[in-house]
């Protein structure tokens, strides 16, 4: 049996005939298959300027199909103007002399009638013999290049340019790609976070921020921008910031169903602002109660009750528990060389089990087991407000710490301020706070400042008045 019979090709093709190369075949069709597939529409030309492959996106801009455009001589008279056909033909098959390739545009015509303008990379396409033996052309849509470009302009700038962070986050939660203002907003280098799991670079406010990345990849971008609380960590420390932040879902265009490729996060940090309107906010509400506090203690017939007064109007929003501490013997001579230590007589406190107004206390004038240091002691020999913390301690340490201070055990916080009224220190009001709330600052020592001149004047009449408690 023959070599042809044995392939299975008939005795047509005769003895001396060459049997075609099966591979080639199968290279025609892969070539075919590859042409069709690409996005972009692509001919190509011989050396004489015919029209040798036309794929499916060249027909789908310009109507013609491959049995319509395959061996025509040119573009002339189907997809240019004739009055255009020389010109473009010149420009595209000058390809064949010049190095690399050549961006034109042109305006070419559709099946129906119709002009669109295209932008072609055009190349030569060399022969076994390295040869130019024809010229490949590539185009586009004008429209659609340029929507390429713009789009990949924005994403670059994004991510070199913009003055608020860009950070891509992929499926895993994962930092992929961060612009310079993200990395200086985490704290670290560009390089440093990517890969890195996001409860590394924020010690508060990962728990929310990864809930919302989990959202936008299983349902889709917010409606709105949302306002996260984060703590950064940093060389120098933890850093409280606020992100006003925006979500967008990224999904691969080239699935035919979208498959999340994870999440780009857009954020700018707001601190200052937010910071600036808390604290007004603060002011505004702090001044309230001062007023309403100053009219309920006005309606006191008991100067002793006023001062109860406005030391439960001053707990709202402020601390969890409170104490006023009146010096011994009426008055502390706190400028006097060598004076007895101070002794304070508790007369009046919050209650520290379940919530209510405060109560008078101190009727036998037996003075609190302050210790040598205790912060009241303190406030009422410097006349002035002593802030103290129990520190980052364990429970049993800062229950122990209040404790040794005669403060309720859930005390974590306390800010003292001394009591003064015409010219005299007449005592202490003492605030506490427990574990769930932030440290006494400055701005709190104002405000309880305040709160003290008003029940200093309250206790002074009420001494004036012998109302001794």
């Amino acid at each position: 049996m023959s070599a042809s019979r044995h392939s299975g090709i008939t005795d047509e093709l005769g003895p001396d005939e060459p049997e075609p190369a099966r591979e080639g075949s199968d290279g025609s069709d892969l070539l075919a298959a590859l042409l069709d597939g690409m996005d972009a529409a692509l001919c190509a030309f011989d050396a004489d300027g015919v029209v040798t492959h036309w794929n499916r996106e060249a027909e789908r801009i310009l109507g013609w199909t491959a049995a319509e455009a395959v061996g025509r001589p040119g573009f002339a008279g189907w997809a240019v103007r004739s009055a255009d056909a020389e010109e473009v033909e010149a420009r595209l098959m000058s390809a064949m002399d010049a190095p690399g390739r050549q961006v034109n545009e042109f305006a070419l015509l559709t099946k129906d009638g119709g002009r669109v303008l295209v932008r072609t990379q055009s190349a030569a396409v060399r022969g076994p013999d390295g040869k130019p033996a024809g010229v490949y052309c590539a185009f586009s849509e004008v429209h659609a290049q340029i929507d390429l470009e713009r789009s990949i302009a924005l994403s670059e700038a994004l991510l070199e340019d913009a003055s608020w962070g860009v950070v891509l986050v992929d499926a895993d939660l994962r930092p992929t790609v961060v612009n310079a203002h993200a990395a200086r907003a985490l704290g670290a280098g560009r390089t440093s976070v990517l890969g890195r799991p996001l409860g590394e670079l924020l010690a508060q406010g990962v728990e929310e921020l990864e809930s919302a990345l989990t959202h936008v990849l299983a349902e889709g971008a917010p409606p709105a921008p949302a306002e996260l609380w984060v703590s950064v960590r940093t060389p120098e420390g933890e850093r409280r910031r606020c992100w006003r932040s925006g979500f967008v879902r990224l999904a691969s265009p080239l699935a035919e169903e979208p498959v999340p490729l994870g999440v780009g996060w857009m954020f700018q940090d707001v601190t200052e602002s937010r910071q600036g309107e808390q604290d007004a906010s603060l002011l505004r509400f702090r001044a309230q109660q001062l007023h309403r506090a100053a009219r309920a203690a006005a309606e006191c017939e008991d100067p002793a009750e006023a001062v109860t007064v406005h030391l439960d109007f001053a707990l709202a929003g402020f601390a969890d528990h409170a104490l006023i501490d009146r010096v011994a013997d009426g008055t502390a001579n706190t400028e006097a060389e060598g004076a007895a230590r101070v002794r304070l007589v508790r007369i009046a406190a919050t209650p520290s089990g379940a919530p209510g107004p405060s109560r008078l206390a101190g009727q036998a004038g037996l003075p609190v087991r302050y210790g040598e240091g205790h912060p009241a002691v303190q406030s009422v020999e410097r006349s002035g407000s002593v802030r103290a913390s129990a520190g980052s301690v364990g429970a049993e340490k800062a229950r122990a710490w209040a404790l040794s201070r005669q403060w309720p055990a859930d005390t974590v916080h306390a800010l003292c301020t001394v009591l003064r009224s015409r010219g005299r220190t007449l005592g202490a009001v003492t605030f506490l706070r427990g574990a769930g709330r932030t440290a006494f600052e400055r701005s709190d020592a104002m405000y309880a400042e305040d709160v003290a001149a008003h029940i200093a004047t309250a206790l002074d009449l009420s001494a004036l008045l012998g109302d001794d408690h």
